[in-house]
């Protein structure tokens, strides 16, 4: 099977169990290098604080050290949290990272703080800078600072990024309800569906982004991208006990329980497991064909010009493995 569009890769540096922030981050580059080897379009890191189970809380500082030890894949932020930071320091980071990987950096943008409002709060140092109104408005200033100047774009009269820039890194426009998919719309901006968050209304928010979309300088026609939540393995049996660690996480959040991410062993012994695995999902779990089938009825089912694959699962190896069996399946790389 040959998929049409590209396939790339969103990773959010899981601590598993007893594993260390540092044993995640070095899971995470392992898993980066991985898909550059098998050649995935990009790879993606995001951006979450005050969450034990999450190591990446800086996706500039990440992509930096990602880049540095991949060869050609895309290294980008899905996505840095936009109401957490001031538009001219995101723009003098990725600025940077575009400097040192030119044509390699992509900039994915969220609405949402990524975190609790109290922390979201600390990050700001101001409750009067996370009103959601002024996103569109730091989204603008944003994009002028590298170098798509908007009507509204004040910053980049008076500060430059990076002095005499020769490239920019692309910006995408991330969300998961349609007034992300509207904004992206408007400004002729690339759109990513967070299909992952399992929360539907995926079908109406492309829907709705292509309704809106505006041809831009930048970009001329409509460009979906649509995250997957993914787990393969050699046989469907292995495939889904490999699942139950993440249709736990996805229970806790949705109930507001503390989160971990536990073995599959204790998994399979966990109370809340019948629970969890009552909640319907459009998770897709099973043999790399398996797989392979769900991937290419959502890119039909959406439009998608690209998907993003991403899992929760308990162990490093086996996100790698199965990269590699869909990979091979999908002919990734070849």
């Amino acid at each position: 099977m040959s998929l049409q569009v590209p396939v790339s890769v969103l990773d959010l540096g899981s601590v598993a169990g007893a594993a260390t922030t540092a044993q995640a981050l070095a899971d995470t580059t392992g898993l980066a290098q991985a898909a550059d080897r098998l050649g995935y379009h990009r790879f993606w890191v995001a951006e979450h604080h005050n969450m034990p189970i999450v190591a990446s809380t800086s996706p500039s500082v990440l992509i930096a050290h990602l880049a540095a030890v991949t060869e050609r894949i895309r290294v980008g932020s899905g996505g840095v949290m936009l109401p957490n930071h001031p538009p001219l320091v995101v723009a003098e980071q990725f600025s940077m990272l575009e400097a040192l990987h030119p044509g390699r950096i992509d900039r994915g943008i969220g609405r949402a703080p990524g975190t609790d409002p109290a922390t979201a709060a600390a990050l700001r140092r101001s409750p009067d800078t996370l009103n959601a109104q002024e996103f569109p408005r730091h989204l603008i200033d944003l994009m002028g600072l590298l170098g798509d100047v908007r009507e509204g774009s004040r910053l980049h009269t008076r500060f430059s990024a990076t002095p005499r820039a020769v490239t920019y890194p692309d910006i995408f426009l991330l969300g998961s309800s349609g007034y992300s998919a509207q904004l992206a719309g408007l400004l002729g901006l690339p759109f990513v569906q967070a299909h992952h968050f399992d929360m539907g209304g995926t079908d109406e928010s492309v829907r709705m982004y292509r309704q809106a979309f505006r041809p831009s300088g930048t970009l001329g026609e409509p460009y979906p991208i649509v995250s997957a939540n993914v787990v393969v393995a050699a046989t469907e049996e292995e495939a889904y006990r490999l699942s139950l660690p993440g249709r736990l996480v996805r229970f806790w959040l949705r109930t507001g329980r503390p989160i971990r991410i536990i073995t599959v062993e204790e998994a399979e012994q966990n109370p809340d497991l019948e629970s969890a695995l009552a909640m319907p999902t459009e998770s897709l779990t099973g043999t790399p064909d398996m797989v392979a089938e769900g991937l290419e009825a959502l890119s039909a089912r959406t439009g998608a010009a690209e998907l993003m694959i991403t899992a929760t699962t308990a162990g490093y190896e086996e996100k790698v493995d199965g990269l590699g069996l869909l990979a091979k399946t999908l002919g990734i790389g070849t």
